[in-house]
């Protein structure tokens, strides 16, 4: 019981961190490109960006933050793979990055396909992509769910039976916390989509992972360093993020 609940409460401390970082790399790499463009004054905050200025480019660089998490929810699945890192811990945090890079990541080309106003949208837009472009990379999009769903699945196997993936729901109102204050439906809608997106993916390819098995002789799963890292993380959201960093 005691490992259990430890397990429990880690996954969801861990999740809460990854998300929240995930998000913040994504706004990271929306803004960055844009300070480097002359013309271009972004202004990075905890839960959005902003910039002055004008250049066609802006545009564009509303797509590299979604690549961004792409990007680093492979190396995230690199790094477990590699077998070289034993911590249960760092393995679950590794594993919820991948999870949080794949699943806020892709569901981006689906909605900017449809809804030019997104981030990946502006993108598609500035490269010119045809209606007919925008509905395959949609679907090319959806279909990379499904494995990426069940590369989630094989690496979280190793490290916690598959219920404890619902921790995921759990962090939720925790994430919120990060989030506010902003419009209800930007609070909510961004973490309820991508762990139901997530959870949808891995619970319907997990079947299909073989051979992969929580060892028996792993480390418990850390609750004090999670949860000293999430309220570090909750503290720079609120009280340095939240009044806005300008790159000029």
């Amino acid at each position: 019981m005691r490992q259990s609940w430890r397990l429990a409460v880690g996954a969801t401390l861990l999740y809460t961190l990854a998300f929240n970082l995930t998000f913040f790399i994504q706004e990271l790499f929306l803004v960055v490109p844009k300070a480097l463009t002359p013309g271009l004054r972004p202004t990075l905050f905890h839960n959005n960006h902003n910039w002055q200025g004008d250049d066609p480019l802006a545009s564009l660089f509303q797509g590299t933050g979604a690549l961004a998490i792409f990007i680093s929810a492979v190396v995230c699945v690199l790094l477990l793979r590699s077998n070289r890192i034993r911590s249960t811990t760092v393995r679950l945090f590794l594993v919820w990055m991948a999870f949080s890079g794949f699943f806020q990541g892709l569901p981006q080309v689906v909605i900017g396909a449809f809804i030019p106003g997104n981030d990946v949208g502006m993108a598609m837009d500035y490269l010119h992509l045809t209606a007919t472009s925008k509905k395959i990379a949609a679907g090319a999009a959806l279909i990379a769910l499904l494995p990426a769903g069940m590369c989630v699945a094989r690496e979280m196997l190793r490290v916690m039976p598959l219920r404890y993936s619902l921790s995921a729901l759990a962090a939720i109102p925790l994430i919120v916390a990060f989030r506010v204050p902003r419009e209800l439906l930007e609070v909510l809608l961004p973490p309820v989509l991508s762990t139901v997106v997530g959870l949808t993916a891995v619970y319907a390819t997990a079947w299909r992972v073989k051979g992969a098995g929580v060892a028996g002789d792993q480390q418990e799963v850390s609750i004090a360093y999670p949860l000293a890292a999430v309220i570090a993380l909750l503290l720079i959201f609120q009280l340095v993020l939240r009044p806005g960093i300008e790159f000029y």
